[in-house]
């Protein structure tokens, strides 16, 4: 990492343009009018937002971006947003179909959505922003490393008024079927998602305190865990670690708690493929087999069974856009030093391959040496 560089690596940006316009820059405010129904609007047509992947570079005042072309990062950046006087919000639940943004609002107002790839890189990221943006203050970036090891419900707030929020049409929790291990259950969330709503609708301060409030309503009976995860995490005798702020653990309303289990002939291939343990993802790009072009995606590795599925970020919809069995592949690092056979581009580094049971080769980079590593390691363990 270079000097004075904080963090880096990818993360998904909201960028917009106008519809029978001509593009804004991506940094551009564009002053606008509120339509009848309440949406912004220009005067000579409206916006139309799109997310793109982007290189980011934290540094102590500033946050920059980089466009990728040919699998390099192009100088100079794209955009830079000046950390001076920045409000952070995460997490950011605007989106809903996106619930791994990072919003930050500058001085001037002009607001930036910005997607990582779990909430454990969010997360990251929002910690290391949030410090840069008081780096002149002290006592405010000690308060970042100290959780509170308390949590007491304010006087004025119930549990009662809690749960009538959660289901609330508009802003409350909306459950859907989930799977885990072969069964579909239906009406319920995740807990890193109620964690994350608890915070942003100010009923806690941070995570510690929405899993003690989270663990608090399922003894008095409002919520219930569904599923092994969140089934085995109850036996804890610790009230702080009977909730699990976890993407894989379900639960769901008490009064909703019914599961249906799918026996495996009902379910599709691409819902076994789906089915599996997420062991890691992150933010990779990947060479095209027909165009040999660099695209960033989002890559799940899962087992039980063994996948590995990449994602379009820029898409809405979370559906895999390709991915492949494990079973008798092979995966190994390539070498720094020149561009190595059956890559295309001035690609930056960081290569490694992974060669399929069927020989089909699939290129990708990695943000860094370590995170390639990381990456080859886990997909061994799963071949």
């Amino acid at each position: 990492m270079e000097d004075g560089v904080l963090k880096e690596g990818f993360l998904v940006k909201r960028s917009g343009y106008l519809c029978c316009g001509t593009p804004l820059p991506e940094h551009s405010v564009v002053p606008s009018a509120i339509s009848p129904q309440g949406c912004a609007v220009h005067p000579q047509g409206h916006i139309v937002h799109n997310w793109k992947a982007r290189w980011f570079i934290l540094r102590q005042n500033t946050l920059l971006y980089y466009k990728l072309q040919g699998g390099r990062k192009v100088t100079p950046p794209k955009g830079r947003i000046l950390l001076d006087g920045c409000t952070i919000t995460c997490p950011c639940l605007e989106y809903e179909n996106r619930p791994l943004l990072i919003k930050l609002k500058t001085q001037t107002s002009t607001e930036y959505f910005l997607e990582a790839c779990s909430r454990e890189e969010r997360d990251a990221w929002a910690f290391e922003i949030t410090g840069a943006i008081h780096a002149g203050q002290p006592g405010k970036v000690q308060q970042l490393h100290i959780l509170k090891n308390s949590f007491k419900l304010p006087p004025h707030i119930s549990l009662h008024r809690i749960v009538d929020k959660m289901h609330d049409s508009s802003s409350g929790i909306r459950p859907s079927p989930n799977m885990e291990q072969g069964s579909t259950y239906k009406k319920t969330f995740i807990g890193s998602s109620l964690v994350d709503w608890l915070i942003s609708n100010s009923f806690s301060a941070n995570r510690l305190e929405a899993v003690t409030l989270a663990s608090m309503l399922m003894e008095e009976n409002f919520l219930k865990p569904v599923g092994v995860r969140s089934m085995g995490a109850i036996r804890s005798g610790d009230l702080a670690e009977q909730f699990l702020d976890d993407s894989t653990a379900l639960y769901t309303f008490a009064e909703s708690y019914k599961k249906k289990i799918s026996s495996k002939e009902e379910i599709s291939l691409s819902t076994v493929e789906l089915s599996g343990t997420v062991v890691k993802q992150g933010y990779l790009a990947k060479q095209g087999h027909k165009r040999k072009n660099w695209k960033v995606r989002r890559f799940v590795l899962r087992k039980d069974p063994a996948f590995l599925h990449y994602y379009d970020p820029s898409k809405e919809e979370n559906r895999p856009v390709g991915g492949f069995s494990l079973r008798g592949s092979l995966v190994s690092a390539l070498e720094d030093n020149g561009v190595p056979t059956g890559v295309k581009g001035n690609v930056q580094g960081n290569l490694f391959k992974v060669i399929t049971k069927d020989d089909t080769h699939y290129y990708i980079q990695a943000s860094s040496k370590a995170e390639r590593a990381e990456w080859i390691e886990a997909i061994k363990k799963l071949t």
